[in-house]
């Protein structure tokens, strides 16, 4: 039988590259602007304007028209076609929308408005409570899932604390790449982001129950293996299925990420990435987690296991 599991520390290890960078450009993102990440006007409040040009928009001059105006770092892109951009900049008024649009419309000539929203800060807090909020009530369920499907399985207590854990192993990899990419790309956190978020740990979630129940199933089938051999075992009979169903909904999103408009790339890649470590963190963190923990191989339990040796 092929051994996934004796190859554990390979997987934290990569777990690790994959997690300190994104720590690190929060802590420099936080040195720098004093935010690990760079707030939408979900979070800071702001308005979005988004209008159509009878002529291409250089993205550009748009910006320096606007600089001009009074509103210094104004975030705009295309959506869809050249013609069509979105601008994101501090709260502004109706009059002084209609002096934007006017100014950019002798720019690139006749202007047609399709949106213009203002949000306070107030609504972006609102939701990361919330989701806050869902992360405590998921964690809540899970513990409470285990105690009631693994009550037969020793140690069932570890299944559910193993499950949180790969849970904010998922949620430090998505916040370090946010950080990461407002650095890099000028992506911003907003409610798209934490919809995002809260979707990948859904399924992510899922998939190492799957995996746990499994080793459930084979403690009692498999009396005469040890611990490591019955998760190694119960590891390599889900892994076809933890792949297909993962890899298929990650080419869907790698599609429309390649294909789709400009509003829904970021949400996609996000989902994309965080469908991806949600995966391996499933069969390559969170599992292996569990022969670490039955193994004592935490450096204090190790410790604790020999002195209670040597005073025996």
């Amino acid at each position: 039988m092929f051994q996934l599991v004796e190859k554990r520390k390979w997987y934290f290890l990569i777990s690790a590259i994959l997690i300190i960078p994104g720590l690190i450009a929060m802590l420099y993102s936080t040195i720098n602007s004093g935010s690990p990440w760079q707030l939408g006007i979900d979070f800071v409040g702001g308005s979005v304007l988004e209008v159509s040009f009878a002529n291409e928009v250089d993205i550009e001059v748009a910006r320096d028209i606007v600089s001009e105006l009074g509103y210094s770092d104004p975030t705009i892109n295309t959506i869809g076609s050249d013609n069509t951009i979105s601008i994101r900049t501090k709260t502004m008024s109706i009059e002084e929308k209609g002096v934007i649009v006017a100014a950019l419309a002798e720019a690139f000539g006749e202007a047609t408005e399709r949106q213009f929203n203002s949000v306070g800060p107030a609504v972006g807090q609102e939701t990361a409570r919330a989701a806050g909020l869902a992360f405590l009530a998921t964690s809540v369920a899970i513990l409470a899932f285990v105690a009631m499907a693994f009550h037969k399985v020793p140690h069932a207590g570890r299944y559910g604390a193993i499950a949180i854990f790969k849970m904010m192993h998922d949620v430090l990899f998505l916040l370090g790449f946010a950080s990461i990419m407002g650095l890099v790309a000028g992506w911003e956190i907003d409610t798209m982001f934490l919809t995002a978020a809260l979707t990948v740990l859904g399924f992510s979630v899922q998939d190492v129950i799957v995996v746990f129940d499994r080793i459930r199933e084979n403690i009692t089938r498999r009396r005469t293996e040890n611990y490591e051999t019955i998760v190694n075992r119960s590891l390599l009979e889900t892994l076809h299925r933890s792949l297909a169903t993962q890899l298929n909904a990650i080419f869907i999103m790698l599609a429309i990420a390649l294909f789709g408009g400009d509003t829904t790339r970021q949400f996609m890649i996000t989902m994309l990435v965080g469908m991806g470590i949600g995966t391996y963190s499933s069969l390559f963190f969170a599992t292996p987690m569990l022969v670490v923990w039955n193994n004592r191989e935490w450096p204090w339990l190790r410790k604790s296991k020999s002195t209670i040796e040597a005073n025996a």
